[in-house]
Formats: C-alpha cells, sequence, structure tokens
C-alpha cells in the first residue's frame, strides 16, 4: 500500500534534515498544505522555532490575479508561511525522492466569516458560524471552486487532496472550545448544522419546506437533547424533525453539496496537467458535516479520483466505498501522533484491517507534528510492509 504522510510548509522550510527525515518513515508521497485554516502547530524538531501560530486561514503560496476585483479572495499567509512557502517546501520534498501532493482546506475559514458574516452558515437559533461558510450561496461557491483550482494544480504537485468540500457544521474547536457540555449525536449535530441563510431559506421553499416553520421543528427538535434526552441518531432526526422536513433538508443540502464536489473537481482537472489525480477527504454518511463531509460512495467515485477516509477510529468507513465496485483510490487515513489521540503502535493491525476492508494507499497524520518516538515506531511499521 503506497503510503503518504501530511506536512506543513513550516515544518520543512528552514529545516534542511527535514525532507530526508520524512523520506526515512517509507512514504512515497507528502501531502503538503498549499491551503490552509488557522491552527497552532507544534514543530518538535525546527532548528528555530518549536510552535507555529496560523493566525487564519491562509494560501500558502502567492495567489494569482484572478482574485483582483472580487470581495471574496484568499487572504495570504502572515510571517508563519511568506512568500511562496508551499513551493520552497514542495522542492525542498521533491528533492529527496517524494511526490508531492497538494492538501486543500475549502468550507472552513474563520477569517471569511469575521470579515463576511453574510457567508456564513446560520443555525435555526439565528447563530452564525464564522468557520463554516455556506457551500449554498452563488459567490461563496464561486470562490470555493476558484480556490480548489488555484491551490489544487501547484508547480510540481502530481495530485491534490480537498479537505472540507461540503457543509460544515457545529463541530470545529474553535479558539477555547467550550460546546462539549451538551453531548449531540447524529442528530443533534444534523440539526445544529442546518443552514438557514436566505439562500437556504429559499432552497427549503422550493422543496415544499417553509422555512420559517421548518426553523421552528428544528428548534422544537433540539430541545429534548438539551434538557439530557439520549441522541437516537439518524433515526432521531426523523422521528424529532419528522419526514417531511427531513426529506426536504436531505434534498437541499445533498444536492447543494453534490453540485459543488463536481464543479469544484471539473475546475481542478481543467487547471491541471493530464494525470493529475484529484481525491476527496470524505465519509460514506451522507449527512455528515466538517471536514471529511459526507458524500455518496457511488457518485464522489464518478467524479473524483478517489477518497481519503477517516480512519482514527477504525477503518468501518471504508466498505462503502470498496462495495461500489468502482476502480478508485481509497486511502485509509491514521492518526499518529500520540498525544492527540493517534495510535502508532497499532498502525500495522490498522494497516492490515484497513487493506482486508479495501483500502488501496494510507495516510498518516501526521509527519510534523509527531514525536520522535511516534516516528521511529512508524519507520518500523512501514519497513516491515
Amino acid at each position: 500500500m503506497k503510503a503518504s504522510t501530511f506536512v506543513y510548509p513550516w515544518d520543512v522550510n528552514g529545516d534542511p534534515e527535514a525532507p530526508a527525515r520524512i523520506a526515512s518513515l517509507g512514504v512515497e508521497q507528502v501531502t503538503l498544505a498549499a491551503a490552509y485554516h488557522s491552527t497552532r502547530a507544534l514543530t518538535p524538531r525546527h532548528p528555530r522555532h518549536r510552535i507555529v501560530t496560523a493566525e487564519h486561514a491562509a494560501v500558502l503560496y502567492a495567489p494569482d490575479t484572478r482574485w483582483e476585483g472580487r470581495t471574496l479572495r484568499p487572504y495570504p499567509a502572515g510571517a508563519w508561511a511568506p512568500a511562496d512557502a508551499f513551493s520552497e517546501a514542495a522542492d525542498a520534498l521533491s528533492g529527496a525522492g517524494l511526490e508531492v501532493h497538494t492538501w486543500v482546506v475549502l468550507a472552513h475559514n474563520s477569517r471569511l466569516g469575521a470579515e463576511h458574516p453574510s457567508t456564513s452558515v446560520v443555525n435555526a437559533y439565528g447563530d452564525r458560524y464564522p468557520w463554516a461558510p455556506c457551500i449554498a450561496q452563488p459567490d461563496t461557491r464561486a470562490y470555493l471552486i476558484d480556490l480548489a483550482a488555484e491551490a489544487a494544480v501547484r508547480p510540481g504537485a502530481a495530485g491534490t487532496e480537498l479537505e472540507s468540500l461540503g457543509w460544515y457544521g457545529l463541530q470545529h474547536l474553535h479558539a477555547h472550545d467550550k460546546t462539549g457540555g451538551v453531548p449531540l449525536g447524529d442528530a443533534g449535530m444534523y440539526l445544529m448544522a442546518l443552514c438557514f441563510c436566505a439562500v437556504c431559506r429559499d432552497g427549503y421553499a422550493a422543496r415544499g419546506a417553509d422555512p420559517d416553520a421548518l426553523a421552528a421543528a428544528v428548534r422544537d427538535a433540539l430541545d429534548p437533547l438539551w434538557k439530557g434526552a439520549p441522541d437516537e441518531g439518524w433515526p432521531g432526526v426523523e422521528k424529532l424533525l419528522g419526514p417531511t422536513y427531513t426529506a426536504a433538508t436531505r434534498a437541499w443540502r445533498d444536492e447543494t453539496a453534490r453540485t459543488l464536489q463536481e464543479a469544484a473537481v471539473n475546475a481542478v482537472r481543467a487547471a491541471a496537467p493530464a494525470g493529475f489525480q484529484v481525491l476527496l477527504h470524505a465519509d460514506p454518511v451522507t449527512y455528515h458535516v466538517g471536514a471529511n463531509p459526507g458524500v455518496d460512495p457511488a457518485h464522489i467515485l464518478s467524479v473524483a479520483d478517489g477518497v481519503v477516509v477517516p480512519c482514527a477510529g477504525g477503518p468501518e468507513l471504508l466498505p462503502p466505498f470498496a462495495e461500489t465496485g468502482r476502480p478508485a483510490v481509497l486511502a485509509a487515513n491514521f492518526g499518529i501522533v500520540s498525544g492527540m489521540g493517534g495510535r502508532p503502535h497499532d498502525l500495522a493491525a490498522d494497516i492490515a484491517r484497513a487493506r482486508a476492508l479495501g483500502a488501496t494507499e494510507m495516510r498518516l497524520y501526521h509527519a510534523g507534528l509527531a514525536s520522535d518516538a511516534d516516528l521511529e515506531v512508524v519507520r518500523g511499521v512501514l519497513a516491515g510492509r
């Protein structure tokens, strides 16, 4: 199984030993961030720093002229990734014999929501999620599609992985996050992710659901969960919201996400050289939201070359993609950072299970964040493949 590890440009730039160290893990590829959200990241081996604070979502290269005169445009990075940080890192990694693919985060951008509040998802209570652009809004869709094409197709890249290409919801570690007091499962997270911006309200109305009545129904449906009732998962959505409203919201949201994914992948292909690989970070449960948005497996594998599937808790999300029978890359994404919940000591067993369930490749999160001890375990596992 081909292996790739995620890397930030600041893990590499300024550290001449980083490319060889990453290559020595036994990976054939790196998935290098080209557009990324705000973060505070550890760099435990860098000779000049230990902490990098990316203050806002940014592109890690110099954007081109396509953005001139547009209100929604990507933000350049600050001191954490100056100039064309992506190309500098990509050149160094390629020089160590590693194939470079871009890592592009799309519908996850707190600065966009702060500066342009009308672009954000609005829940049934009227609360805005500044980290979550509403993917139904025409200007936002145009921004995301162009960003996907530009950030994905960087010089020297052989492919891309598009993250957050779909709906985002409540689950986001935002600043000092204090949202875990009431546990929400599939039902609560879906209901809290429903957007009621003007565009989405029109979308619900076009599918036979009065948006004001729907918002009231969502609030009523959530009320038992706030009071401590158990979350019954997806059956709970249909039970709490009712079949008519549930069907209307699914029809609107599923179509919106599918058409955005199609348009973004097509834009990347139009900008890319022949043979350029396009993968999406994805979950096979279509109503799920977040960095790995829900998709219909058969549909997405007819659009993209494959998917990167979250396997932090195990590889159980792989079979729906494998069972489509479509030839595609199915990359199992494993956490290898012990301090962030990763399980490097279980990696060999996880790889074996993932391969048995249809995985063709693996992704390792994250070579720049992991300790030396974690990396040594990974090195041994990959050497024994």
